[in-house]
């Protein structure tokens, strides 16, 4: 039919490509699904995501064939004039094809990992490209992935050559002409169908007003949001929203309403230390509360860090604002949740100057402790905000690195418990470890530290992905170990706080440790253990309320009685009347919320759709109590958003 309508050749080549591409990008929907299910997901219900996730695909397809059609209108250019010009098209279809291949190969990575597709917070990896190049390098097989990628790639090229010359066979000797009108034509559908819809474009957050979070996410293409997000690298912020919803936010955090700033002066009276305490605050790499011992997990990671949670203060319903190292440092040395949607806070100009709780810390030796490079991430300029602070990172230390990420956790530790044992005043320490992260090497210096190899169904069942996983928060467990019993020979550990609290958790199957909403709902990843460890000072207590990791800082200071100003959202959870809360943030979702004791609220800021759940089955409410309380968090989410975004940009040291 085709050839008796007598369409151009290159327009019968471009209709071969494009059925191709069709079946390509629907084989790795299909691989999507296939992968990453959850089990009671019923195939019957994801119809509705191939059919958007077809939209986004010939959006995509259509953008990748335009330029051969519009070139074309020019017959000296189409790839039927000459061989040459057939190798130029042949190869530009290659290495854009690689480009996409390569895009879905990291968006699996990312969705493997993260549980979320890939977004335009890649780009935050740009910044440093050396680091992760070479963790992608420890951690992965790259070269076999690049040359399958390859491979693909050329055999696809050897594909359109094919369909080429087949096209060319099968309309030699038929006299078809070449006619304009067919390639205006083609370019006015291919435009149309990468538009998306009449009268409105196809938006790709489309694909999260589905029915569940995995629906939507099996209907994205990532090329789309990589694309779409890319918009929301720029800090920005709307005083006039903020300065609205001060009255919401004030009446819930208990804040004077009448006050002319966000600035508050606090001096609490320890009820724990005599004289000024030392402070060894430790930022523990994705420190997911379901895979430890205090979760009650069978595998029993960590024994020992169960101990100290035993001895000390230990705050079991701990949440960061959001999923990302980066994030987490900047929470938790400003207070601030990280509401910036793409680039990360410690990368903007802004995170250059921001007041923190730590410099109110007067008459005390700061220091900062990471294995590896400050640079990554930009931890070191957001840790130069501390005033003195001294930086001991990558090239200071006596042990030798292990892999990209530095010395092993249990060699930082014990670096860092003989330069405390040297003080002759108080101090405040930051240690962020990293050793529980991809490659998860462990130090062969540590013959004395057994990896074991559960059962694959037992490491599933209890949330891990991999042996490798597994053994890694074991040898965190094993270096904190080394760190504390070190430290209770020295005479500073006596006097001194120590802080846990995880830099993020990791999203992931809980449902042997929490009900089903914990892993439905991803509080996998944000949920961390917070806890307080001072031996002889604090008593032990176990405490349910729901607490921020932006809270850990104004804690710190009313644990310690140190006065300090409070300029953000932090709140002292320890001492003071909190109410029981957590705000978080899913950047490329564009989702916020807020987790309660009772509830887990959800809405969106990039179109109309919030989202009420229960969480304390225990618990009952009517039907207009719900509605009552889904008003009230509404507001109260919107009015955590602004402010942060305002605070992001407003917090100067003083």
């Amino acid at each position: 039919m085709l050839f008796r309508l007598r369409i151009p050749k290159t327009l019968l080549w471009v209709l071969n490509l494009f059925i191709l591409y069709t079946l390509l990008l629907t084989a790795f929907r299909c691989l999507t699904l296939l992968l990453f299910k959850p089990a009671d997901e019923p195939f019957s219900s994801l119809l509705s995501s191939f059919l958007l996730g077809f939209r986004f695909d010939l959006r995509w397809i259509c953008l990748l064939l335009l330029p051969v059609v519009l070139v074309s209108t020019v017959p000296q250019f189409s790839p039927y004039y000459s061989v040459r010009n057939k190798k130029a098209w042949t190869w530009y279809l290659a290495l854009a094809t690689f480009f996409v291949v390569l895009i879905y190969t990291i968006d699996f990575g990312c969705f493997a990992y993260y549980r979320v597709r890939l977004g335009a917070t890649v780009f935050n990896f740009a910044d440093d490209v050396a680091i992760a190049s070479r963790m992608l390098w420890e951690s992965y097989p790259v070269f076999w992935l690049l040359l399958g990628l390859t491979v693909l790639v050329l055999t696809l090229r050897f594909l359109f050559t094919r369909l080429h010359g087949s096209v060319l066979a099968k309309t030699e000797g038929k006299g078809i002409l070449y006619k304009r009108k067919w390639f205006l034509l083609t370019a006015f559908v291919f435009v149309f169908c990468a538009y998306g819809g009449f009268p409105h474009p196809l938006a790709w957050n489309a694909a999260f007003k589905m029915k569940d979070d995995f629906s939507g996410y099996l209907a994205l293409n990532p090329l789309q949001t990589v694309f779409s997000t890319l918009g929301n690298r720029k800090p920005h912020f709307d005083e006039g929203k903020a300065k609205d919803l001060y009255p919401v936010l004030s009446d819930w955090m208990g804040w004077d309403k009448n006050a002319a700033s966000y600035k508050k002066i606090e001096n609490p009276a320890s009820k724990y230390f005599a004289s000024k305490p030392n402070v060894v605050l430790v930022v523990c790499e994705s420190f997911s509360m379901y895979k430890t011992s205090m979760s009650g997990n069978a595998l029993n990671t960590t024994p020992y860090i169960k101990s100290l949670c035993d001895s000390g203060l230990f705050f079991n319903r701990c949440f960061t604002p959001h999923f990302s190292t980066a994030r987490g440092m900047f929470a938790i040395v400003t207070g601030i949740p990280d509401v910036q949607l793409a680039k990360f806070s410690t990368r903007t100009d802004a995170a250059k100057n921001q007041h923190t709780i730590i410099n109110n810390f007067e008459g005390y030796n700061k220091f900062y402790f990471l294995g590896g490079s400050p640079a990554f991430n930009n931890f070191e300029g957001l840790m130069q905000n501390v005033n003195g602070v001294q930086m001991e990172t990558e090239g200071a230390f006596v042990s030798k690195p292990i892999d990209v990420w530095g010395i092993s956790d249990k060699n930082l530790f014990l670096e860092a418990n003989k330069l405390f044992a040297q003080q002759r005043q108080p101090f405040f320490a930051v240690i962020q470890t990293s050793d529980n992260h991809p490659p998860y090497t462990i130090a062969e210096e540590d013959k004395d530290f057994v990896q074991q190899e559960p059962d694959k169904i037992e490491l599933e069942k209890y949330g891990f992905e991999s042996v490798a996983q597994y053994n890694a928060m074991r040898y965190f467990d094993y270096s904190v170990e080394h760190f504390i019993e070190s430290a209770k020979k020295e005479a500073y550990f006596n006097n001194t706080l120590f802080v846990f609290v995880g830099d993020h958790g990791v999203a992931g199957n809980a449902t042997a440790m929490y009900q089903k909403e914990w892993t439905e709902n991803r509080l996998t990843e944000m949920h961390v253990p917070l806890f307080f460890y001072a031996p002889g000072h604090i008593p032990q207590q176990t405490r349910d309320d729901v607490v921020s990791q932006i809270d850990v800082l104004s804690s710190i200071a009313g644990v310690c009685g140190q006065k300090h100003v409070n300029s953000t959202l932090g709140r002292d959870v320890v001492n003071g009347q909190n109410n029981h809360s957590a705000f978080f943030i899913r950047h490329d979702e564009g989702e916020i919320g807020l987790i309660s004791d009772d509830f887990y609220f959800t809405k969106n800021i990039l179109f109309e759709k919030e989202k009420l759940q229960l969480l304390n089955a225990k618990a009952s409410y009517t039907k207009p109590q719900l509605d009552s309380v889904q008003k009230r968090l509404s507001a109260v989410t919107s009015g955590y958003l602004e402010t942060a975004r305002w605070m992001l940009m407003n917090n100067k040291k003083f």
